[in-house]
């Protein structure tokens, strides 16, 4: 949305289903120019974490809402100054020097800031804080383009002046203190820049960003909605590690992109979905609904615990080897570096986690609702074995060994349903058809 002199930056609109959004961090301070789709700041909800671009070329001249805030889809979260109505013309962006962003500001309707001649400039909403607050802004040192006072500055410096205030002030001898009443019971979350007293050293609180309430409660709710059950079967990799071994290569060199046992196991569990159309399949109230077409989603871990995305690869039945291994490269490069539109993140039919990848061995993952099952790959280890030749003799071998683990609702899957499925993908592992593949 646009006035005469401003351009309104607002919560966008995350997918169907995602009502508000956390600003993680802005990217750009009051003052600072920016270019149409540059990253302005970063936004979490429960689905995604991503960039917003700035909607035009311009004077980022407000921040509105601050890292932290909690805000809904739709609300103005900053102002920005257009090129055009900075610079009195249309012909384009001045160059970004500290001369050009005063003018541009003082057209805006900012107010100078530091000696006069000077080129420092604030916006409306820190000026009507530094007068109600009786503050010079000459003295409030500035972290803006150009030494510019920006809003969290003045903030700051006031906070400051009324700490050094109180410390100042004589206080009465105090009292023996009084007992400190226990502690609650309910968990509690600090806000920016408080500490909780009743933190105790070595402890640290901070409050859930929207990604991880938003898991929380997706996680929860699976347990209470449907009726988990797991099973395990062990595959033996042997030809898999025989062709990815070979392919892996050409697919790297041809192609930039790399051959993973991730990408064997999806393609050899969508096959085998065609045959067990249930477990692509939904429980709706007391309807079954099945699918001719696999939305396969993957779990991808964020750094450091951050959270876990679990975006789509769409119509994936129809998609061979090389083009499942492109789409799940694809996909998690984007999901870690905030890259993925929201429509990427829903839809799914199917999912499959990968926790082998860090060395786990055997997991009974939550079902990602409203689907019916996951599917957990573990890590592929060496491990002694015993097998039968064909006359039926039977010895110890070493072979790459891998977990599959299946959890499914069995409000819709029965045992016999899920291990029959099992199988299936296992045939497929174990007997790999380079050419149906």
């Amino acid at each position: 949305m646009a006035t005469q002199t401003h351009i309104e930056v607002v919560m966008p609109q995350m997918g169907v289903s995602v009502s508000e959004g956390t600003i993680v961090k802005w990217l750009k301070s009051e003052g600072d120019v920016t270019k149409a789709d540059e990253p302005l700041l970063e936004i979490s909800t429960d689905k995604v974490d991503t960039e917003v671009p700035s909607p035009a070329d311009g004077i980022l001249d407000r921040i509105v809402k601050l890292e932290g805030e909690t805000v809904p889809v739709g609300t103005t979260i900053a102002l920005l100054s257009p090129a055009d109505a900075a610079t009195g013309s249309s012909a384009g962006p001045e160059p970004a020097g500290p001369a050009s962003v005063a003018v541009r500001q003082e057209a805006a309707g900012a107010v100078p800031n530091g000696p006069a001649g000077g080129r420092a400039f604030v916006s409306p909403v820190v000026a009507r804080i530094a007068a109600e607050q009786s503050v010079d802004l000459a003295l409030v040192p500035g972290s803006g383009r150009g030494g510019r006072v920006t809003k969290k500055d003045l903030l700051d410096y006031i906070e400051r002046a009324t700490s050094a205030e109180v410390e100042t002030v004589p206080q009465p001898q105090a009292p023996a203190p009084a007992p400190r009443p226990q502690a609650s019971t309910a968990p509690h979350f600090e806000t920016p820049g408080e500490r909780d007293e009743r933190e105790t050293p070595g402890e640290r609180h901070e409050r859930m960003s929207q990604m991880r309430l938003g898991i929380a409660e997706h996680m929860r709710r699976s347990l209470d909605t449907a009726a988990h059950a797991t099973t395990v079967f062990e595959i033996d990799m042997s030809r898999v590690v025989e062709i990815r071994t070979r392919l892996k290569p050409e697919y790297l060199e041809k192609h930039g992109v790399r051959l993973t046992y991730l990408a064997f196991v999806a393609r050899a569990t969508i096959e085998a979905l065609r045959n067990r159309p249930w477990l692509n399949g939904e429980v709706r109230g007391e309807e079954v609904v099945t699918r001719g077409y696999v939305n396969l989603s993957i779990a991808v871990a964020l750094d450091e615990g951050r959270g876990l995305i679990v975006p789509v690869i769409r119509g994936a039945e129809g998609l061979n080897l090389l083009g499942i291994a492109r789409a799940i490269q694809d996909l998690s490069e984007r999901a870690r570096a905030k890259r993925l539109n929201p429509d990427e993140v829903q839809g799914g039919t199917f999912t499959i986690t990968n926790p082998g990848g860090f060395g786990s061995i055997i997991g009974t993952p939550i079902i990602n609702q409203p689907q019916v099952a996951i599917l957990d790959v573990e890590a592929l280890v060496k491990r002694p074995v015993v097998i039968s030749d064909d006359a039926g003799a039977d010895a110890i071998a070493v072979r790459p060994m891998m977990n599959l683990c299946l959890s499914f609702d069995h409000r819709l899957i029965d045992g016999a349903y899920a291990v029959q499925f099992m199988a299936e993908v296992r045939a497929n592992l174990q007997n790999w058809n380079e050419e149906r593949y």
